[in-house]
This record gives C-alpha cells, structure tokens and sequence, in this order.
C-alpha cells in the first residue's frame, strides 16, 4: 500500500481512535487526524516488525485493527503529554 493509502487510512483511523478514546487532548479535529496518520504508519511499522504482517492490501481487516490501535497509542500519549500544559 502507498503513502496515499496510508494518509488516508490514517485519517479515517484518528477519526475512529478519537471516538474510542474521548477527551480533551489538545489541538482539536486537525491535530487528532494528523496524529491518527502518524499512529497509522507507526502502527504498521510494528505490526510488520512484531508480527511479520503484511500490510499491502488497504481493505483487509488486520490492516486496519493495527492502523487503529497505532492511532489509540499515539493519541493516548499525546494527551498524556499535552495534559500538564492545559489550565
């Protein structure tokens, strides 16, 4: 799967991540798809490397449960960062 691919089911994935884990993270909309792109990619890239899944075909399921649950981890974190600056 290109790099297309993974923007945009990087997208759809921090739309989905934000609806799994709600909250206040900062940044809003923007700044959770943006980190859903980045959770998808570092998602992928530990699936393949943890669990030698391949990662070519955009509709396949296990492509997707790792892209989201890279995007919860990434989102998580970010809130876990962000949450002292808030006031």
């Amino acid at each position: 799967m290109g790099i297309i691919g993974w923007i945009i089911l990087g997208l759809i994935a921090g739309a989905i991540a934000k609806a799994i884990l709600p909250g206040r993270q900062g940044g809003g909309w923007i700044a959770t798809l943006v980190l859903g792109v980045v959770g998808a990619l570092i998602g992928g890239f530990i699936g393949g490397q943890l669990f030698n899944i391949g990662l070519e075909n955009f509709f396949s399921i296990q492509t997707w449960l790792v892209a989201i649950a890279g995007s919860v981890l990434v989102l998580f974190i970010y809130g876990l960062v962000t949450r002292g600056s808030r006031r």
